[in-house]
């Protein structure tokens, strides 16, 4: 006997399933055509940068849930759903196929196989939804806000589930199964219709299959409308996401003198892509919990920006596709919207992107915000003012005379390329490496340890001009436009093809961001290339220094470019050297506290960044905090003087250290 059950008990109803099947196919397609005629309301963009990194982002987020899975249990949770669904997906369409199209799919091992499956991965949505209520309603979770939809969202799949073992219990009681073996869950289920006469069981069975059926449809049609709308706007804004996340800023054309605003001041100022984000985002809190603006108690949290934001659009939607409301008469975004100290509260450090599970871009929509604020409105914190004409005036944003540049020339006999362009590098130690006095002993160090490995290279002395990177991210356009030509100018007149910089800021800027003005450079960091002379045997580290040191991932150098491993393996060669890992590392690092201009503003608002940063360092019981940033450097140094602690734990970067036992 050929393994199998009946099929079409119920086959004079169909005409009414179909019916609701149109009609729930119906309601689904105006959502989602609702939806897409708001995304619409944006600006244009062009996305996917490419199709090729966007199929593959689907791939590991979506099907293999390789990001989601990084927190274990929500993790977890998510995938049994996901699985659950998958599995059920491919049940349905198996009996479709074989009842309507007359296609003997669902028999022989096929069917006990999948009957099989689909009793396993209905435990696992079961057990899934479990841990859904555990997460919300019993621990509360941290970075999760419940509302009335998600209560719904999971009595509904609750439901679903639950009535579709009762279906199966009840046709195994009514029918009996020869093959009950390979229904488990509905052949225990089944027990508990004992005893009943076949009436009551057809009648249950009817009854079931109908309320099955419509909780089945209810759930579809209820997607566009809900947040389950994340099952297709997850994977599909994974695969439309920027290649490069945060790393690289949209530019402004400041030659185009039809551009009458710069940066975004209302809602339909923000591109498509950016009002899908709001569409996307499932509040699963990751972006919260990781944020360390919102963890040390300012007003930024990035779902609640998100939410907002996408609360705003819908408010806004119906009069602004109807043509009702007039540009100037909408919503400001700031400060009717979105705080200004929630604007200005960013680090950019990128961790609420590098974070979520559906790639929702936060940092790009507050720089557009600062933009408007600062180039529309001439809106911004004033301790900018001196910053921005410093900038402007002498190319570095403490003001400082740019002949004071001329040091690593004078005092370690560095050669400009002025003087000599025949070097393999340039090197561009930043701003801070050059007029910072504490940052100044870091570029010391480079310089020293790259003439003992015998590097070619070069400097600008007083030539050299701020990469821009702070006014970027500050919402100034324009300024920095205006640095950032200027030194792709001057650097192609010299021949520059490689550059060396100790700024994660500076290599970000100069690697990511000037090829959108044709500026192609091949740029290294310090921690890299030491890390290569480490390796090939041109620098030795050999005096031993018995010491227990902590390193902290720069957010620029970390999450913005992947360099997590290279400063280790530097800190690694150095004797007597006992590394211990923060709690908070790699791609989960926390912020200094002084990224996306912050380096240049007071923080009057909750705890300091760099004090919980520093504690977190001092908690590993390390005697030495290293680093690979100058801005992370003078956080650090600063929150060791806070904490009273800078007698007795020291604060240096990598090559200061290498330098030491080189020596």
């Amino acid at each position: 006997m050929t393994p199998s059950r009946p099929l079409g008990m119920y086959h004079e109803s169909y005409l009414i399933m179909w019916a609701l099947m149109l009609v729930t196919f119906a309601i689904f397609g105006k959502g989602v055509y609702d939806r897409y005629r708001i995304w619409k309301l944006g600006a244009p963009e062009k996305r996917p940068e490419s199709w090729s990194q966007g199929i593959a982002r689907f791939v590991d987020n979506t099907l293999l849930h390789l990001r989601i899975l990084r927190e274990t249990v929500p993790g977890m949770m998510h995938l049994l759903l996901f699985s659950a669904f998958v599995v059920c997906a491919i049940g349905t369409l198996s009996v479709a196929v074989t009842e309507d199209l007359n296609i003997p799919l669902f028999y022989g091992w096929y069917y006990l196989i999948l009957s099989l499956a689909l009793d396993i991965f209905g435990v696992f949505a079961l057990l899934g939804i479990g841990i859904a209520f555990w997460r919300r309603y019993l621990t509360k979770t941290d970075g999760l806000d419940n509302q009335l939809t998600d209560l719904i969202a999971l009595m509904l799949l609750k439901a679903i589930f639950v009535t579709g073992f009762l279906l199966e219990g009840l046709r195994i009681a009514l029918v009996g199964d020869p093959w009950f073996m390979w229904n488990p869950v509905g052949w225990l289920v089944s027990l508990l219709f004992t005893g009943l006469g076949k009436s009551a069981l057809a009648t249950g069975h009817v009854v079931t299959w109908w309320v099955h059926l419509l909780l089945s449809f209810g759930f579809i049609a209820y997607i566009p409308y809900s947040k389950f709308f994340h099952i297709l706007t997850g994977p599909l804004n994974q695969v439309l996401a920027k290649d490069k996340a945060c790393t690289a800023l949209t530019p402004i054309d400041m030659e185009d003198e039809s551009i009458e605003q710069f940066g975004v001041a209302q809602i339909q100022q923000f591109t498509w892509k950016q009002l899908l984000d709001g569409d996307a985002c499932i509040r699963c809190g990751r972006c919260e919990v990781n944020c360390p603006a919102h963890l040390t108690g300012k007003p930024l949290s990035p779902k609640k920006l998100t939410q907002d934001l996408n609360n705003h659009l819908y408010a806004q939607a119906p009069t602004l596709a109807k043509g009702e409301v007039k540009e100037e008469d909408a919503k400001m975004l700031v400060p009717d919207v979105i705080e200004e100290e929630t604007v200005w509260a960013c680090t950019t450090c990128g961790s609420c992107e590098a974070q979520c599970p559906v790639f929702v871009e936060h940092v790009g929509k507050i720089v557009d915000m600062r933009r408007n604020l600062q180039m529309m409105e001439s809106n911004f914190p004033h301790e900018l003012k001196g910053v921005f004409t410093g900038m402007e005036r002498h190319g570095n944003p403490w003001g400082i005379g740019r002949s004071e540049a001329d040091w690593m020339k004078k005092e370690l006999g560095v050669p400009t390329l002025a003087e000599n362009n025949e070097v393999e590098y340039l090197y561009f130690a930043g701003c801070a490496g050059t007029f910072d006095e504490r940052n100044r002993k870091v570029s010391t160090a480079v310089i020293k340890l790259l003439q003992k490995a015998g590097v070619s290279f070069a400097v600008l002395g007083k030539d050299q001009t701020c990469c821009g990177d702070s006014a970027r991210r500050l919402g100034n356009e324009y300024l920095y436009q205006m640095l950032a030509t200027g030194n792709i100018e001057q650097w192609n007149a010299l021949g520059v093809k490689k550059i060396i910089t100790s700024c994660p800021h500076c290599l970000n800027t100069i690697k990511n961001e000037y090829p959108q003005f044709g500026g192609n450079f091949e740029v290294i960091h310090h921690a890299v290339l030491l890390a290569q002379l480490v390796r090939e045997g041109k620098l030795k580290p050999q005096k031993e220094m018995k010491l227990a040191c902590t390193y902290h991932d720069s957010c620029y150098l970390g999450r913005y470019n992947d360099i997590y491993e290279q400063p280790r393996a530097v800190i690694a060669a150095i004797p007597g050297l006992t590394a211990k890992e923060m709690e908070r590392n790699h791609d989960k690092g926390f912020c200094c506290g002084a990224g996306g201009g912050r380096m240049w503003l007071e923080e009057t608002i909750g705890k300091r960044i760099n004090v919980e940063r520093t504690e977190q360092a001092l908690a590993t019981g390390a005697e030495l905090v290293l680093t690979a940033c100058p801005y992370c450097l003078t956080m650090f140094d600063d929150g060791t003087k806070t904490k009273n602690v800078d007698e007795t734990v020291k604060t240096k970067d990598i090559a200061e250290v290498l330098l030491e036992s080189v020596s």
